[in-house]
């Protein structure tokens, strides 16, 4: 057994258990949405899975205007372009169970005074990102507001809205298709 499907078995045994009938957030602030159907109104709600990594909610799939959304096939091509960074902007605690390997690490509550790792530089208080690399944003998934907030957060203080890539699916999706990850990352 590989050493990620044992971190994922671990994580999950030493998770507190969640109730199956937890009702959770679609959006922020929205906990049903009704639809018309044939057979009359249908309410989708939303419940709590063992995959779930988190209670969040769904997170729109382009973060910023101009932001690009990518996928798995964008993020192992991203990994190998050394013009691009793939950054991890979960805390500490989650990037240490498991990681895209030779992503970075720069948390989402740092990332809007950390700008100077994606190429802007900083002068008179201000962010000059006119040489500012692409990065592809990620955290742990399509209900994860981590990475949505602080590419919001890049974006506010000058960072470019066409260089932000941003993997919606994050580690859920990454670990949900089997993809190598690594432990013990800082």
């Amino acid at each position: 057994m590989r050493l990620a499907s044992l971190a994922a078995l671990a994580a999950l045994i030493v998770t507190p258990a969640l109730a199956a009938d937890e009702a959770l957030q679609i959006r922020k602030d929205e906990m049903a949405v009704t639809v018309e159907t044939e057979d009359g109104p249908v309410e989708i709600t939303r419940r709590m899975t063992d995959c779930a990594l988190n209670k969040g909610w769904l997170q729109p799939l382009v973060p910023v205007e101009g932001a690009h959304p990518v996928g798995e096939i964008e993020v192992l091509e991203a990994l190998k372009d050394p013009d691009t960074k793939v950054v991890d902007m979960r805390t500490i605690d989650w990037r240490i169970k498991g990681t895209i390997p030779g992503s970075v690490h720069i948390p989402y509550t740092e990332v809007a005074s950390r700008l100077d790792e994606l190429g802007c530089t900083r002068s008179e208080g201000k962010w000059d990102c006119a040489n500012a690399q692409k990065f592809v944003g990620f955290c742990n998934g399509p209900v994860c507001p981590q990475s949505p907030m602080a590419m919001k957060a890049a974006h506010r203080e000058g960072f470019p809205a066409d260089k932000i890539y941003y993997y919606r699916g994050g580690m859920l999706d990454w670990q949900a298709l089997g993809l190598t990850t690594v432990e013990g990352m800082f």
